[in-house]
């Protein structure tokens, strides 16, 4: 069955509610980093702004927990606290359902219900729910969003610890699933350690041998990349030759590896400064119209609380936004929607044999 964007339902301005309504108000700023206050927050859902008598204008590329600024120009953006400066108007109000002149829509999308009695077993995702729909609809998602959407990846280094997993991953770079990738410096160290010495943290990627002296196979992995120069280099010169790192970048795939207090090395690509890292996930995470995160919960988290629960596009107009959380733990898929990304969806497997299942998935139903 081919996939269908759900229908948007916008607000019905010219009901008493809206007609009634104030212009938003906006305050200036009078610190860096700091807003008036009162400000509103911005949440994951649509949300309408009357700049003026009778314009209700949504923003255009939100995200939770920041401040709408009026520009210059009269458009709307969103901006971290971080990024305000002295003068930047911000709006102000914490009512949302027009009293301030800002309406938060939360019923947006005409998305199924599930009508569920009182009393009814496996509510909750646990390790014994069924996960077969949830694949065949993730297989129509993706073959639409191929040619149609922006598919941002997530990944943690477990991605890269199987062989099958790895070249099922680069296959799904090179027919088109994958158009950004968010990751850290393990992710990139593990997958250039199985390029140089088919070894994961010391370990074959297939037989799961440990090999001798294997401890230092990633530091091996990430002094050699550092001798080069960058991973571009290393590959350029043909050191490495595969893996999901050769893929993303050959393919010109945009990718951030943002880097964290434990890493090792980094490698020459790993941006060291938080928030520079976070900024650049943004830049990504603006276009993302689904999101697939595999078994990297603080990764995750992050990246879902940059994504809204819709998008404004060209093609479809406002159009929700998916976001798959993979992992082994109940805690791990969990833990985002209680952070509340309501449209996230989980699945509980080993992320492995997600990615395997997925590319054979995609092959044998489209080709």
């Amino acid at each position: 069955m081919a996939f269908t964007i759900p229908s948007y339902n916008p607000p019905d301005f010219t009901t008493p509610q809206f007609t009634g309504a104030p212009l938003t108000v906006f305050k200036p700023a009078t610190d860096r980093g700091s807003a008036p206050d009162n400000y509103h927050a911005t949440s994951i859902f649509p949300e309408y702004f009357q700049t003026e008598k009778g314009k209700w204008t949504i923003l255009q590329e939100s995200r939770m927990d920041c401040v709408v600024v009026k520009e210059p120009s009269g458009r709307l953006s969103v901006k971290e606290f971080r990024h305000l400066k002295p003068g930047d108007l911000v709006a102000i109000g914490r009512r949302e359902n027009g009293e301030d002149g800002i309406f938060v829509h939360t019923r947006a999308f005409d998305f199924p219900e599930d009508t569920v009695d009182k009393f009814v077993f496996r509510t909750k995702i646990t390790r014994e729910t069924s996960f077969s729909i949830d694949y065949d609809e993730l297989y129509d998602l993706l073959e639409y969003e191929r040619t149609d959407g922006f598919v941002l990846w997530v990944l943690g280094p477990a991605a890269v610890f199987d062989r099958d997993a790895r070249e099922a991953f680069e296959a799904l770079v090179d027919r088109g699933y994958v158009h950004g990738m968010l990751a850290g410096n393990a992710l990139a160290v593990h997958d250039i350690e199985g390029a140089l010495f088919g070894t994961a943290l010391g370990q074959e990627i297939y037989s799961k041998r440990s090999v001798e002296l294997g401890h230092y196979k990633h530091l091996d992995a990430i002094n050699t990349i550092r001798a080069q120069g960058s991973i571009r280099e290393a590959i350029d010169r043909k050191m490495v030759k595969d893996g999901i790192m050769r893929a993303v970048i050959d393919k010109g795939i945009p990718y951030v590896l943002a880097g964290s207090i434990r890493d090792d090395g980094p490698l020459p690509e790993v941006i060291e400064n938080v928030y520079e890292a976070q900024d650049r996930m943004r830049d990504l995470a603006r276009r993302a119209t689904t999101v697939i995160a595999l078994a990297t919960q603080l990764h995750t988290i992050a990246t879902g609380n940059m994504v809204p629960s819709y998008i404004v596009t060209g093609k479809a107009g406002v159009r929700p936004v998916y976001f798959y959380s993979v992992d082994m733990s109940e805690f791990a898929v969990s833990k985002l929607a209680n952070r509340g990304s309501l449209t996230a969806r989980s699945i509980l497997t080993n992320v492995q044999d997600f990615v395997v299942t997925v590319e054979r998935g995609l092959r044998k139903r489209f080709g």
